[in-house]
């Protein structure tokens, strides 16, 4: 599996590139972190948001089940959040692991903690089968998925970006992003006809086949991460002992700014969240919208974004990262609002439409650029920490997306509006603070964050 071959987006990329030439060793290393980035987050946001579309409209019902129906289905996207909580902390766990120790072997272990997890929920009776118990052990393996996430997608950026020359580094990089767009659409995929079956199958068994399909997809991420070798610029501070006992330390004491700015600007993973989960329970609850038309809208955009995001990361080389980001976060901001108009009024074509325009042009933007724009602003011995202390902080808030939009939506046509307003709220923050931010995309990858 290459797909970064000859016929494939790197001879795209290298007619576009300015110089010419033909691929060196690095960039064939590069090549391959990039896919083993793509794979390793397909499979971690494959998991991630089957289970994001389980608590919409499924965990409600066989894991709630002592609620009445609203208060079932605002703990379940709840717990939905729970994951975020942990990122956090697994993000100084992780990452002081992954500066101190190196990002492939970490980026092995966090592959594992997803994959058993989500099968592991797969496999967990429900609540009528053992009572209270079946919550609380679907809570504790969220939280193990959410230790897990906090180190996966910060691993791979760094990885990748330590492998990349100056000049493609946000081409390279913005494959991590790729590999969740595949995820997305693997999950997707795996719930529209689960969501499809007769109510009593769904809530029987069918819930449970597209988390016992992720061990398949665990096997084959596995398969192509355990070859890769560690970052040379990594490697050579290693050999240097030059890496930093707490890389913690480090971090807040010379990268506060940046870590806060990181913070801020990933406050626009609050789209991901929104079409994700959000739109999911809101639409097939309160204006009884058909759940595979949310669900194929989602797909529809992440494909899209799945074509455009390498286009992104090349004019990004060529531009900078901050008109890149700043334009994707205000187009987010404008377009929430007709997505969800669309749902209120249940036109399938238009949220189909509308889909497409803000998660695959415009939050393709963004998730194109930011895995250069943010690991540019350390230097190698924080970079991992850095990244993933940043990231995961400012996820708290999409993590919680869902539990707050259900708390500020109203009932009726105009329902969704102040849910529209706190979206774009957080959206033009993360456009504001990109704008603070330094260009680095012509800083060579050792003087980055000095």
């Amino acid at each position: 599996m290459d797909i970064f071959g000859r016929r494939g987006v790197v001879a795209i990329r290298f007619t576009f590139r300015p110089k010419g030439g033909s691929a060196s060793d690095a960039n064939e290393m590069a090549r391959r972190s990039a896919l083993v980035s793509f794979v390793g987050s397909m499979l971690e946001y494959y998991d991630f948001i089957i289970y994001g579309a389980a608590a919409a409209f499924i965990f409600p019902k066989i894991f709630f089940v002592g609620l009445d129906p609203a208060s079932a289905r605002l703990v379940s996207l709840a717990s939905f959040g729970v994951a975020f909580l942990a990122r956090p902390i697994g993000a100084v766990v992780i990452g002081h692991f992954g500066d101190r120790v190196g990002r492939k072997s970490v980026l092995v272990v966090t592959l594992l903690m997803m994959g058993v997890s989500t099968l592991a929920i797969g496999l967990l009776p429900d609540a009528r089968t053992i009572g209270n118990a079946a919550p609380i052990i679907l809570v504790l393996l969220r939280l193990i998925q959410g230790l897990s996430a906090a180190g996966e997608q910060s691993g791979s950026n760094s990885l990748t970006l330590e492998h990349a020359s100056s000049g493609d580094r946000a081409f390279f990089t913005s494959w991590t992003l790729s590999g969740v767009q595949a995820g997305a659409i693997l999950a997707k995929f795996a719930f529209i006809p689960v969501a499809a079956l007769p109510q009593e199958q769904l809530l029987n068994w069918g819930w449970r086949i597209p988390f016992i399909l992720s061990f398949v997809v665990l096997v084959v991420a596995y398969l192509v991460r355990r070859g890769m070798p560690e970052a040379p610029e990594f490697a050579r501070l290693k050999d240097r002992r030059e890496i930093e006992r707490f890389p913690i330390v480090l971090l807040m004491r010379d990268y506060w700014a940046d870590v806060s700015r990181v913070i801020v600007c990933s406050l626009i993973s609050c789209i991901s969240s929104l079409t994700t989960v959000f739109a999911l329970s809101y639409g097939t609850s309160e204006f009884k919208v058909s759940g595979p038309v949310i669900l194929w809208a989602g797909v529809m955009g992440n494909a899209l974004a799945l074509v455009v995001q390498p286009f992104w990361a090349m004019l990004g080389d060529r531009v900078g990262r901050k008109p890149i980001f700043i334009v994707g976060s205000v187009g987010c901001a404008l377009t929430v609002f007709p997505y969800l108009m669309a749902i209120a009024h249940g036109n399938a074509w238009l949220i189909v439409g509308v889909a497409m325009l803000m998660s695959g042009v415009f939050y393709g933007a963004t998730n194109a650029i930011w895995p250069s724009f943010f690991g540019e602003m350390f230097e190698t011995r924080v970079r991992y920490s850095g990244m993933a202390v940043g990231t995961n902080l400012g996820f708290l808030a999409a993590g919680f997306t869902p539990a707050i939009s259900q708390s500020l939506a109203q009932s009726g046509p105009t329902g969704w509006l102040p849910v529209a307003i706190f979206i774009a709220c957080c959206c033009v923050a993360a456009a504001a603070s990109a704008a603070t931010a330094r260009e680095t995309h012509k800083i060579k990858l050792h003087d980055l964050g000095r």
